[in-house]
């Protein structure tokens, strides 16, 4: 049996509470106090992964070094551990159901009729299982999606109450994040919405140890009395889950609350060292005391929804604070631009991201958006997609390629300066056969790129199916875009730059999925230097 503990964060009444947040912020505690602390997410949808998921659905798709298309919760692990997930890190309904049938197809289970208990739940807590037996953490910490009574959570659920079962007393503990709503008419907090959760949760036949209830007044004495009273918890595990100006702030409010010491305590863990949060106050410090404010164009096609760019919004947060400087980014639909609205829509920004995504729809927004930010000397930065669409606009205006385009949107295209990879032309299934996870790239010395990173090998993780045509590279370096960074193993453009232009930068990569609190990635906070030095420009 592993020798890790195991910590479960389940959620009641609504949906995006924070359980991720809270999550995050506990192992974080844990961490600064010197525990070895991962978490996994267990999604309760049937799809196997969220790589077919429209952000729409479900926000974007966070990707792993090991190649693992996940929830974007794990985003917000790896932000605040500063300690790289995994496959194992994020578990859906779907990968279950599909282990255990694919099991029961190769007659594992000796002709038995295949369940949800016992067959699901125990590949559940195989799962559960595998983090804490690896040898690597003193706790796992296990966050359960969706809410407490949802039909699709059942299993999970009951596979909690197993797991705790078999473990034994000390080993697991079960936190449970509510809503204490304060109703406006009535001019007061009410306890019955969470009563009414951790109900719930207890008919499962599982009972919380502490409860996180969210809220946005503080709870006074009674009201946790009465919490603690109604639900057969102890006062001092009533913890009060205030709104917070930035999630980075969670942290340091839960340990106000003493949440990791009630942790620690009912887990029978002694207590290794005081948290040390010193460079994570300081972190704070930076991003509330800004000393400039600059404006940041991000330019997309699911912009109503900011979640789609999740690690996008937070790499600025982290450069920002790193540069002292407040980022403040206009999300701005693609299919808005055309040469006739550009300037109106980008003419008062200090720089311009084009985000990435798939598909036709808004392309031609953001060529545009390159043109702009290239011919008037705005700090430009294209990632995946929008790498891809600086190489197109460059054909069509500077290569004089006007057909030019990628073959993901035009199959007939003369000049596919962006084409299909090679390994992807034979590709038939959608889910998890893009070019996925950590691949190296050499920086060519010289380049902007070598400057940001200061060295000449990187690792960066991907999640793509085209490609640079390198048929033309020859034509754009000839005429001042250069290919600053290329993967040593296929020749694969990862970079590109252009040379007489104060910051102009695309990456096949995704960098905003390395950026942590404790280490901003490295080109977004050159591109918001860039984008402070262009602002002091224009005031001059």
């Amino acid at each position: 049996m592993s020798s890790a503990k195991y910590i479960f964060v389940t959620g009641g009444v609504t949906s995006s509470l924070g359980k991720g947040i809270i999550s995050a912020s506990l192992a974080k505690l844990l961490q600064a106090r010197g525990f070895s602390v991962t978490i996994q997410k267990f999604d309760p949808y049937l799809n196997i992964d969220p790589g077919t998921l429209n952000p729409y659905e479900h926000g974007e798709c966070y990707v792993t070094d090991d190649g693992a298309e996940t929830d974007l919760d794990l985003g917000h692990y790896e932000r605040f551990l500063n300690t790289p997930t995994s496959q194992s890190n994020n578990v859906t309904t779907g990968r279950i159901y599909n282990t255990v049938i694919t099991r029961e197809r190769q007659g594992a289970f000796l002709g038995k009729t295949v369940q949800v208990v016992p067959h699901i739940t125990d590949e559940i807590k195989r799962n559960i299982k595998i983090l804490g037996e690896s040898g690597k953490y003193d706790i796992v910490i296990t966050e359960i999606g969706g809410c407490v009574g949802d039909i699709e959570s059942l299993p999970f659920l009951e596979a909690v109450r197993q797991f705790r079962w078999e473990m034994g007393p000390n080993d697991t503990l079960v936190i449970h994040l509510t809503l204490v709503p304060f109703l406006n008419a009535a001019k007061e907090l009410k306890t019955k919405p969470t009563q009414h959760s951790v109900k719930l949760l207890s008919e499962t036949g599982i009972h919380p140890d502490i409860l996180v209830c969210r809220t946005e007044y503080p709870l006074p004495a009674d009201i946790r009395k009465k919490v603690a009273l109604f639900c057969n918890v102890n006062v001092n595990s009533v913890i009060e889950a205030m709104d917070a100006d930035t999630i980075y702030d969670v942290p340091l409010l839960m340990k106000k609350e003493k949440l990791d010491e009630r942790v620690l305590s009912k887990l029978k863990l002694s207590n290794k060292q005081e948290p040390d949060l010193e460079s994570w106050k300081a972190f704070l410090g930076r991003l509330k005391n800004p000393t400039s404010y600059i404006n940041i164009a991000l330019v997309g096609k699911y912009v109503e929804l900011p979640d789609a760019y999740k690690s996008i919004n937070e790499a600025f947060i982290h450069a920002g604070a790193e540069n002292e400087s407040k980022v403040k980014i206009h999300w701005i639909s693609s299919e808005k631009i055309s040469t006739d609205t550009v300037a109106n829509l980008l003419g008062s920004v200090d720089g311009i991201l084009v985000a990435p995504g798939f598909g036709e729809r808004g392309l031609e927004g953001k060529i545009v958006a390159v043109q702009y930010a290239r011919e008037n000397k705005i700090p430009f930065f294209g990632i995946c997609l929008g790498m891809q669409c600086a190489v197109i606009e460059f054909a069509r205006n500077v290569l004089k390629l006007k057909e030019a385009n990628s073959y993901e949107m035009n199959k007939e295209t003369p000049h596919p300066v962006i084409d299909m990879m090679e390994e992807q032309k034979k590709v038939t299934m959608k889910g998890g056969t893009m070019r996925l996870g950590a691949y190296p790239c050499e920086l060519q010395k010289g380049t902007k790129a070598y400057s940001i990173y200061g060295k000449s090998k990187i690792m960066e993780r991907h999640r793509h199916r085209y490609e640079f045509n390198n048929k033309y590279i020859k034509q754009y370096e000839k005429e001042g875009m250069i290919a600053s960074g290329v993967n040593p193993d296929t020749n694969l453009v990862e970079m590109i730059e252009i040379k007489d232009h104060p910051f102009f930068i695309g990456s096949q990569f995704h960098p905003e999925l390395k950026s942590t609190v404790q280490n901003p990635h490295p080109i977004f906070v050159k591109f918001i230097k860039a984008a402070i030095d262009y602002s002091i420009g224009k005031q001059k």
